[in-house]
């Protein structure tokens, strides 16, 4: 973390204090400070992707079932903006909808195309908004929220976030939460920092790494994300002829933020969707792994 990017949490610093909570809680929330990068449709910043446009794949990929969202240039987002330690070349693509799924599926993917890959534009219509060929799908609501899809440039902004949230998942039984362990002021630090965070980081649509939030956030969405992949697996393998996998997953404290897009289309209000990834599976490339939560508070 620069020096810079601290100095920046000096409205934070100067809240928390002018509600009497001890500095050094205040100093130990500091501490877990991340970097993150917000992605913005005007200024200066470098261009390092772009809302929609064309879908480049390679030949041999299989058509997406959801959308495309976002074409993101790795090259363009170094891990000392982002905290994130992304491939260093190569595109990332992000797709998702904003609509719950079922038995806590995944609302979207990741798609990583390494540097040099050929690839060829894709003309699909996307399953998740159309339906599949010969269905009698006919949902307008769906094509109207996809048609509200941003279309533009994205630029970087070097941010730093603090946690928007203050309780985990319980590990007693019959407990949904507990308080963050070492942060008996946590509730409080998160609330300054919701206060104060508009002040400090860069207002933009989409955001690389840092902290996970959304409008009603107590535990933290990556976690919470992590522990529907879970969910998804184990639902997948009850299911008579699906494929098992016999890796296990990672545990949900191991998993971390790729992308958030903060909606705010018509329709969707007040949404957010998670990219979430294991660390060890960001590691290896294993974008496949990547799991997408959808949250609404309609």
């Amino acid at each position: 973390m620069t020096p810079d990017l601290i100095r920046r949490l000096a409205p934070f610093r100067e809240e928390a204090l002018s509600r009497g909570i001890p500095s050094q809680d205040i100093e130990r929330w500091i501490a877990m400070a991340r970097r993150s990068g917000t992605l913005v449709t005007s200024g200066d910043g470098p261009v390092v992707g772009r809302f929609g446009g064309p879908l480049m794949l390679p030949a041999d990929a299989p058509d997406p079932w959801f959308p495309l969202l976002a074409t993101l240039d790795c090259a363009a987002l170094p891990e000392e903006v982002t905290g994130l330690p992304l491939p260093a070349d190569g595109h990332l693509l992000l797709f998702g909808f904003p609509e719950m799924t079922y038995y806590s599926a995944s609302a979207g993917e990741v798609v990583y195309v390494p540097a040099g890959t050929p690839v060829e534009e894709r003309e699909t219509k996307y399953p998740c908004v159309y339906g599949e060929e010969g269905d009698a799908f006919d949902d307008d609501q769906m094509v109207r929220i996809y048609e509200q899809f941003p279309q533009d440039e994205l630029r970087l902004s070097a941010d730093v976030c603090l946690p928007y949230h203050f309780l985990i998942p319980s590990p007693e039984p019959g407990q949904e939460a507990a308080p963050l362990p070492d942060h008996p002021r946590a509730w409080e630090l998160a609330e300054a920092w919701t206060d104060t965070c508009g002040d400090i980081i860069v207002d933009g649509p989409l955001h690389i790494g840092g902290y996970a939030c959304h409008e009603c956030t107590e535990t933290d969405p990556v976690l919470d994300a992590a522990q529907e992949a879970a969910q998804h697996r184990r639902h997948r393998t009850a299911e008579p002829g699906e494929p098992v996998d016999a890796v296990e997953l990672p545990a949900p404290e191991d998993w971390t933020l790729l992308a958030q897009w903060d909606i705010g289309l018509t329709g969707r209000e007040g949404s957010t969707l998670h990219w979430v990834i294991a660390r060890q599976d960001l590691a290896e490339r294993r974008f496949d792994r990547a799991h997408v939560s959808f949250f609404w508070n309609p």
